[in-house]
Formats: C-alpha cells, structure tokens, sequence
C-alpha cells in the first residue's frame, strides 16, 4: 500500500527520532500548519525541515497535541523564525504556559528543558479546526497526558494519535506518576480511537501505520499488563526517562547519570518505588544493565552510551 496515498492533501510527516516527536506539516487554502516541534536541541534540524518544504512560503500556524518537552521545545525557535505565526496548545495548561511554571508543564520533574514560548489561543475538544484543505476534529484523549488532544479528520480518516497510540503500545502514563489515577483514562481514549474508525494513523513517534485494529490490540495488552502490576509501568516509566537521557547526551559519565538522575524528582520517585531501601546507585546499575542487555545502550569502563 502506498501509504502517502492514505494521508490527506497536503499533509507531510517529517519522521523524527524517539527524542523528538514526529513533525506533521500541513499546507493548504487555510495556508500552512505544523503540529508538534520536537525537542530544543534538535530545534535547528526542526526548522531546516520545516523550512526545506515550506520553501519561501510562511508558517502560519503551529499546533502542540500536548506539552512535553519532545513535542514543544521547538516552539520557541519556530516563533522567533516565524514572527507571524499563531500557536494553539491544549486548554488544559494554558495557565501554566502564560506565567511559565516549568514544574507544572513536567520539564523539571523530568529533568528535561524547554525553552520558553508562548501561545494565541487553545485546541478546544468538541471543535473543529481547517488545517490546510479540511475541517480536522479534535478530540480529548487523556492518560499519557492528562491533557492531550488527538486530531482526526473524517474524510481520509486519519488520526494524529500524538502518544496517545503508537504502533506498539502508548506514551508512559505520566499522570500514574503523580500518583494520579490514569490507567482508566488510557482505556478511554484508545476507545476513542477505536470508534473514530481510523484508516491511517500518524504517531507522535514512528512510522505512520494502517493496521490500526493490531494496533490497538497491541496498546491494550500492555494496559492489562500494567494495571495488573503497576510495578511494571514505573520500571518502564525509570527506563523511558534514562533512554532520553542516553538519546540527549549520546554518552554521559556513570557519576553524571547518577547526578541527574538523583536531581531528577520523577526518577527520584520512581526508584523509591522500585528500588526501596537499596542505595540509589545500586538502582540506577540495575535499570542500565537492563537497558544494556535490550540493546538500547552500551557501556565502556565509567561511560554509558545511547545504542
């Protein structure tokens, strides 16, 4: 199947890594939009990509499905090169991003950065919104983020899941975290999706995807397996966060990984949970060694790198 062939006029995914979130740029009579903007130190390669199929077109509209710093840390060099550009984000924080409470948007719990950005208006759930050639609905699809929106426009059928459904699973429920229950918030919106009747979706990371009923089974099994042992999620949710980690920094030094994981209040939480009474180093060389023997990291004498 030809799979550009599935996807509305206009639009383009520009695939990025597991940093950085998918970029999805849509031009049309409505003009130009682009939805996510990846992480801050990937922002040049943002918008040289953006500006590669815009050519001397301008940026009309950037759009955040939610607020993590993989999906919006570009915003601010997009709004610097694109003066003119309008940025809608979800309603839910939209305190948060007006007076800049970089705990609240996650960035210090999680021991990322995100440059400071603002925004004009909000993604209101129930709405409509023209990207280019269509009306898109938006819709509220809470668990991974307690205020993510996915897109969905009803003629191709194609969805932006955002971290909401990948291929392979969902985003770490971030909200579960906190503490929050959000495990039933993850089962709404995957029945969301599945009522929309996608025929394509696009991830917040990965390759675009037809199969969507697999993968929804596939999503769902893993929220059995994680509401059976909560235990597995927050294991998960420690190896996420270092996996960023390794994919920022490529290489880091044990005695640096120790340093930020220690300052880091989710890992902090999270190895408290896992690990109880056991000295924090000893956690942090069970979670790489795991890492390391699933091939997603390497080590050499002191120095951990990305694989």
């Amino acid at each position: 199947m030809n799979l550009q062939a599935t996807l509305p006029r206009g639009l383009s995914v520009l695939e990025r890594g597991w940093l950085s979130s998918n970029n999805i740029l849509i031009q049309g009579e409505a003009g130009t939009a682009l939805i996510d903007s990846s992480y801050h130190t990937h922002a040049p390669q943002t918008l040289a990509l953006v500006q590669n199929v815009l050519k001397d077109q301008p940026l009309d509209l950037l759009i955040n499905t939610h607020l993590h710093s993989d999906h919006c840390g570009g915003n601010a060099a997009l709004q610097a090169a694109y003066p003119q550009v309008r940025t809608l984000i979800p309603p839910g924080q939209a305190g948060d991003v007006r007076n800049w409470n970089p705990y609240a948007l996650s960035y210090t719990p999680t021991g990322q950065h995100c440059p400071r950005f603002g925004f004009d208006g909000v993604l209101q759930p129930g709405a409509d919104l023209r990207l280019g050639d269509a009306l898109w609905q938006i819709h509220a699809a809470p668990g991974h983020d307690s205020h993510s929106v996915v897109l969905f426009e009803p003629q191709s059928r194609c969805l932006i899941s955002a971290d909401a459904l990948w291929q392979r699973g969902f985003g770490v429920v971030f909200p579960e975290l906190d503490g929050e229950g959000a495990f039933d918030e993850v089962a709404a919106t995957l029945d969301v999706i599945e009522a929309l009747h996608p025929s394509v979706v696009i991830p917040g990371h990965g390759t675009p995807f037809t199969d969507v009923a697999q993968a929804l089974t596939v999503a769902r099994q893993r929220l059995v397996s994680f509401v059976a042992s909560p235990r597995k999620h927050i294991q998960y949710a420690a190896k996420v966060m270092l996996k960023f980690k390794l994919l920022e920094a490529q290489r880091i030094t044990r005695a640096d990984l120790l340093a930020w994981a220690q300052g880091t209040p989710y890992l902090a939480h999270l190895f408290a949970q896992q690990f109880g009474g056991a000295p924090f180093a000893q956690g942090l060389d069970a979670l790489v060694s795991q890492l390391v023997r699933s091939g997603a990291a390497t080590t050499q004498a002191t120095v951990v790198f990305n694989a």
